[in-house]
């Protein structure tokens, strides 16, 4: 996992560019307007074109392998609100943390997961079962538990709620699934929590086990570093650059950016990140 989690991170490193600013947002849009369609349509047919379905993708409907993330989860106006809110301030807060091009990977390998099991079992058993992404939303309250669990929300706006005690009852939720749930649907939750643990293992040892996971300072002239790698960046047309987020100071003149002492190399990261960031080995 932590090998997984380290290549992700360089990728992004080295195309600040990637990803698709605003993920969640597209979604939830996306989710209204299959929301106001299938209000609208009495037969029912819209969203049967919509659905996954791995004959149908074979037989040339490849529109189903996106279509299906916009099936909304509820079609009641009341929770399709609640859910939709909630998702929107979660997936925000994860790409604010990880930037665009992790965010986007984190959700387009949930979507990828989802389409592969959809497959397996269809292959396996001839079945076609309905794959959403209820499970791979839902485990973006993991994701964001492991990095603000004590941050308070207002649980049906009213309600204050640390985020970890949601995460708890989600968890719960995902136990209960598994094991009520019949085959192959039970297994879905697990699918969404294998996205988790590929994206999140590392902040979740150190979350768990800080004594373990701290990572041993390396013994350098930092200070030397520091004036070496600030004397390369006069070549550029920015000074400082977030190794994470890809933001510059030519960008966001307000924003302050730090050395870190703990990783390998010469990187600077965006005050956001300086603490919240995988520490280069290499």
């Amino acid at each position: 996992m932590r090998a997984l989690t380290t290549t992700i991170d360089r990728f992004c490193q080295r195309h600040p560019r990637f990803g698709i600013p605003n993920l969640i947002i597209f979604v939830i849009i996306g989710n209204v307007i299959c929301y106001l369609f299938a209000m609208m349509d009495q037969t029912g047919y819209f969203l049967y074109y919509l659905i996954f379905s791995p004959s149908l993708i074979l037989q040339g409907q490849i529109w189903r392998l996106i279509t299906f993330i916009f099936i909304p989860e509820s079609f009641e106006l009341l929770f399709l609100f609640f859910f939709l809110y909630f998702y929107y301030f979660i997936g925000s807060s994860l790409e604010r943390q990880w930037g665009s091009g992790k965010f986007t990977i984190y959700y387009l390998c949930g979507i990828i997961f989802n389409v592969l099991y959809g497959f397996i079992i269809w292959f396996i058993t001839g079945t076609e079962i309905y794959i959403g992404v209820n499970y791979l939303n839902l485990s973006m309250f993991f994701a964001f538990a492991t990095f603000y669990p004590d941050q308070r929300v207002l649980l049906f706006f009213f309600i204050p709620i640390k985020i970890k005690w949601i995460a708890l009852l989600d968890a719960a939720y995902f136990i209960y699934a598994v094991i009520v749930n019949p085959f192959p649907f039970n297994l879905m939750p697990l699918v969404a929590t294998l996205n988790y643990l590929i994206f999140c293992w590392n902040d979740l040892m150190f979350y768990l086990f800080p004594f373990k996971s701290r990572v041993r300072p390396r013994v350098i002239h930092f200070k030397q570093e520091t004036k070496r790698a600030e004397k390369e960046a006069e070549k550029r047309p920015y000074r400082y650059k977030c190794a994470v987020c890809g933001k510059t100071d030519t960008d966001y003149p307000n924003l302050e950016f730090r050395y870190c002492s703990k990783c390998a190399g010469y990187h600077c990261f965006c005050q956001d990140h300086i603490n919240n960031h995988v520490h280069f080995t290499q």
